[in-house]
């Protein structure tokens, strides 16, 4: 499929949504629809953003984090994502699959760290510049259900580690800005998993309908 512009898709969700299985669903169904993809994860996909991943998801009892100090690092990190792999991809024609954006940082700094979501708005004003996903995926999961997916796969992270409570804040985050939000697919992650893959399928084939994407499929 030849295209005059990229789009750019994001998958959101908590820990154990299953984010991981449904971008390969994804990718799986671009590349059968010919698309010229590339796949990317945030934070992360340049040497700065893997930096920052690695500081973020570190367990380090002797110097906490600080809760502002994340949130720069975040966007530090999207802006070399955005400038150094999006939006050049996106210029070439190339569609772009990201593991979380923005979003995810008005959910878990704003929601679960309460920090002040106008200094978020501000700082998204700032490096962003308005620049938003084309579409976004949302794989709905209750806090509860999804901590317990990812505590059975892996030792926790720094993140996996917060208490429920963090979580339930960060979940009720999530909605509270989808509800603002006309891009958005909410796919119900606690479904068998055939009918999650389904669902993602159908949001794909929805939204190249509506904005009259012809393929090769």
């Amino acid at each position: 499929m030849m295209a005059d512009k990229g789009h750019f898709i994001v998958i959101e969700g908590l820990e154990g949504a299953g984010k991981s299985t449904a971008l390969n669903t994804i990718k799986r169904f671009l590349v059968n629809h010919g698309v010229e993809l590339m796949v990317t994860r945030e934070p992360g996909g340049t040497r700065v953003g893997e930096t920052v991943r690695h500081l973020i998801k570190e367990v380090m009892p002797e110097e906490p984090l600080d809760a502002r100090a994340e949130l720069l690092l975040l966007y530090a990190a999207r802006v070399q994502l955005l400038e150094q792999v999006i939006r050049p991809a996106l210029n070439k024609g190339c569609w772009v699959l990201a593991d979380r954006f923005e979003l995810s940082t008005f959910a878990y700094q704003g929601g679960g760290r309460k920090l002040d979501e106008q200094v978020i708005t501000q700082l998204s004003s700032f490096c962003l510049q308005d620049f938003k996903p084309d579409l976004l995926i949302f794989l709905d999961v209750t806090p509860e259900k999804g901590l317990q997916r990812a505590r059975k796969r892996s030792k926790a992270d720094r993140i996996e580690q917060e208490t429920l409570s963090f979580f339930n804040d960060v979940y009720h985050s999530y909605h509270e800005h989808i509800k603002t939000m006309d891009n958005v697919a909410v796919i119900d992650a606690c479904q068998p998993f055939a009918a999650v893959q389904d669902s993602i399928r159908t949001a794909l084939e929805n939204y190249m309908m509506n904005n009259a994407i012809s393929t090769t499929y």
